[in-house]
């Protein structure tokens, strides 16, 4: 199984970013799938999820300013930022959790020993 997150990189404040993940190596029919961070020295926090309904849920910090999405034809997900802030950058990891009952609420209280992770993408907004 391997999730394979892209499109980070360096955007000043106020820009924006879209990050891709795309997954593979067995089926995901019917599983959610979310967008966590961890910026240095902190810990991994939830981000955005989206259910394989296209229900979505966000953190209230990134509320207004991310959209995340999927295609489920394609097995990937997105997560459109705008308005980034510089306490936005952290690395990004893309997640699907182990059962496929996880509700995208459920998943934001995801751990990093639960389900199936990405390597991560680096995200630095400058001031």
């Amino acid at each position: 199984v391997q999730l394979q997150a892209c499109g980070g990189g360096l955007v000043q404040a106020g820009g924006s970013l879209r990050l891709s993940c795309a997954a593979s190596g067995r089926s995901f029919v019917g599983y959610g799938m979310g967008w966590f961070r961890q910026a240095p020295g902190k810990e991994r926090e939830f981000v955005a999820a989206i259910a394989w309904s296209g229900l979505t849920y966000y953190a209230d910090s990134v509320k207004g300013r991310f959209t995340i999405s999927r295609d489920n034809a394609k097995n990937t997900m997105s997560l459109q930022m705008s308005s980034l802030k510089p306490e936005d950058t952290a690395v990004y990891y893309c997640a699907v959790p182990a059962s496929i009952r996880t509700t995208v609420r459920a998943m934001g209280d995801m751990r990093t020993s639960e389900g199936y992770w990405g390597q991560g993408t680096l995200v630095t907004v400058s001031s």
